[in-house]
C-alpha cells in the first residue's frame, strides 16, 4: 500500500530495504537476476521513517508516533520509485533470506505467509510468531500479480506444508494499475492452483475491511472489499481450502475497520493483530491436520 509518508509511514517499507539506526532487513548477497544481473543493494530507510514505523507497535504507546521529516519522506519515495522500475515484482527482496532458509532443514509444518504490508507489518506487531517455521513473505504495496510472479521462489521453493494468502486490497486501490475483481480472483486462483499442484495446503484469508485509502482518497472501496471477501468465502468452500475469515472481526456495520483496531483504517495496530491471531492459529491447525 502506498499512502503519503506523513499519514501512514509504516506502509512505506517497500522494496529491498535496510533501515538506518535499526536492525537491518534482508541483506542481499550478489545473487543474480535474469541474465546474470546482480540485485541492487538494499534501499536504506531513513531514520525518521524507521522510528515512526516501529513506534506503531510499541507496547503501551498512547500518543502519536514520531514525525517523519519531509526530506526523509521525499527521498525514500524517490528511491522506491526507482527500485520498482528495476524489479517490479520485488524478486530480489527475499532472495538472500530464501537462500539462507534453503540451507537449513525444513521444519515440520512450515507455513509461509504471502501478502502485502498487512502481512509484512505482522512481523513487527508479533515478531515472536515468525521464524523458520512461520515464514513472513509480505511486501508492502504489492498487488496479486506481483505476488503471483514471486510465488514459486517465495513460497513453493521453501517447501512449506501450507501457505497463508492475504491479498487483494492493493489491487482494489489500483496500486499497479486499473484492476477488476475478476482480475484479482484469477490471480488468487492461480496461486491456489500452483500450491495444490505442489502439495501445499492453502489457507485463504478474507481481506481486512477498508472504506477509504489514505493514498487514494478519491476511491470508496468499502463495497468492493466486502464483495471480494464474499468471493473469498465462496471460493474457499468450492476448492476445499481452509478459510481465515478476518473481515467480520475487524469490520464496523458499514464496512470500515473499527477505529480502535488500526490507525489509518487499513492497517491493524497491535490490538488488531491480536484480535485476528486466534483465527490464524485455528486455520493453521486445521490446515496441518489435512
Amino acid at each position: 500500500m502506498k499512502p503519503p509518508v506523513l499519514i501512514a509511514a509504516f506502509a512505506l517499507l517497500t522494496g529491498c530495504a535496510t533501515v538506518a539506526s535499526a536492525p537491518p532487513g534482508p541483506v542481499l548477497s550478489p545473487a543474480t537476476a535474469v541474465g546474470g544481473t546482480p540485485c541492487d543493494p538494499p534501499l536504506v530507510v531513513p531514520a525518521s521513517i524507521v522510528a515512526s514505523v516501529r513506534a506503531q507497535f510499541e507496547e503501551g504507546r498512547t500518543g502519536p508516533p514520531p514525525a517523519i521529516t519531509l526530506e526523509d519522506g521525499a527521498a525514500y519515495q524517490k528511491m522506491q520509485a526507482e527500485q520498482r522500475t528495476k524489479d517490479w515484482g520485488a524478486l530480489c527482496y527475499f532472495r538472500a533470506d530464501n537462500a539462507a532458509l534453503a540451507a537449513q532443514p525444513v521444519p515440520a509444518g512450515r507455513v509461509v505467509f504471502m501478502g502485502d504490508s498487512i502481512t509484512q507489518l505482522w512481523g513487527l506487531a508479533e515478531p515472536q510468531d515468525f521464524g523458520p517455521a512461520r515464514v513472513n513473505r509480505g511486501i508492502s504495496g504489492q498487488t496479486t500479480p506481483q505476488m503471483l510472479l514471486r510465488f514459486k521462489q517465495d513460497v513453493l521453493a521453501l517447501k512449506p506444508a501450507a501457505v497463508h494468502i492475504l491479498a487483494g486490497v492493493n489491487d482494489i486501490a489500483g496500486n499497479t494499475g486499473p484492476t477488476t475483481l475478476e482480475d484479482i480472483e484469477n490471480n488468487i486462483a492461480s496461486m491456489v492452483e500452483l500450491a495444490k499442484a505442489h502439495g501445499v495446503r492453502v489457507i485463504l484469508a478474507t481481506p481486512l475491511p477498508a472504506e477509504k485509502f489514505t493514498w487514494a482518497p478519491q476511491l470508496q472501496p468499502g463495497p468492493q472489499v466486502a464483495q471480494y471477501a464474499d468471493w473469498v468465502r465462496r471460493y474457499a468452500a468450492e476448492q476445499d481450502l481452509v478459510l481465515a475469515d478476518y473481515y467480520p472481526a475487524l469490520a464496523t456495520p458499514d464496512g470500515a475497520m473499527k477505529p480502535e483496531l488500526g490507525p489509518d483504517g487499513v492497517h491493524p495496530n497491535k490490538a488488531g493483530y491480536a484480535l485476528i491471531k486466534p483465527i490464524t492459529q485455528a486455520a493453521i491447525a486445521e490446515a496441518l491436520k489435512r
